[in-house]
């Protein structure tokens, strides 16, 4: 599915969400601590977004890795960063078997992936586990609003995010699915626990991001 709609993954992105995705990874960068020098590991990166958005603020001091396990989409990636002026390695990995050694990064991150690794646990386990004591696992997921606001963004999943999302990369099923698992995923303090339960955090935290469209969760490695 992701490999179906790749070319226009990003065009749909800021269609969809009116360019705000661009706002929630900025956040997710400072969030995490990142700073001139560091290195990083980000998991599901996509088209490169968040690997791009941590590049920028670690310079060329610092050393971002952007990995996924769907090589067409990480094949747009690399000339993204490099029109950007951008030096960022990208490799095929798979965030549940991470091929690095342990104590190795200092940020581990992972953006609108983590719900579509078969066991999340053990995705948050291994980005932990390539951290280096101290440091911080950076998870972006889209959440579950409530009230009156949720009952309108839930319309606008169900009716206008497959409609436009169909209509720019003609698979209006992918667009259906993304909301559909979005809702169905654990959100607020059931994500922070499920971090907790890896047994691989001193603690996690949630940040409310547009009403509830997005979170951030941020953990400490242990």
């Amino acid at each position: 599915m992701f490999s179906d709609i790749a070319a226009r993954y990003d065009r749909a992105n800021t269609i969809l969400s009116l360019g705000v995705h661009h706002l929630w990874r900025s956040r997710t960068v400072r969030e995490a601590g990142a700073q001139s020098g560091m290195s990083v590991l980000d998991c599901a990166t996509g088209t490169g977004d968040l690997a791009i958005a941590f590049k920028k603020t670690v310079g060329k001091q610092g050393s971002v890795l952007g990995t996924d396990f769907n090589a067409d989409m990480l094949s747009y990636a690399p000339h993204k960063a490099s029109g950007k002026g951008l030096e960022i390695d990208f490799e095929v990995a798979d965030a549940m078997a991470l091929p690095y050694p342990d104590d190795h990064f200092d940020i581990a991150s992972i953006a609108f992936g983590i719900r579509n690794v078969d066991v999340p646990a053990t995705a948050l386990a291994e980005m932990a586990r390539v951290v280096k004591p101290g440091g911080r696992v950076a998870v972006l997921e889209f959440g579950q609003p409530v009230g009156l606001f949720g009952a309108f963004y839930r319309w606008y999943s169900k009716h206008i995010i497959p409609r436009i999302g169909g209509w720019i990369t003609g698979h209006p099923e992918a667009y259906a699915y993304l909301p559909e698992t979005a809702a169905a995923f654990p959100c607020r303090t059931e994500f922070t626990d499920l971090m907790m339960s890896t047994d691989r955090f001193t603690e996690a935290r949630y940040i409310e991001l547009t009403g509830g469209i997005a979170f951030l969760y941020i953990g400490v490695v242990r």
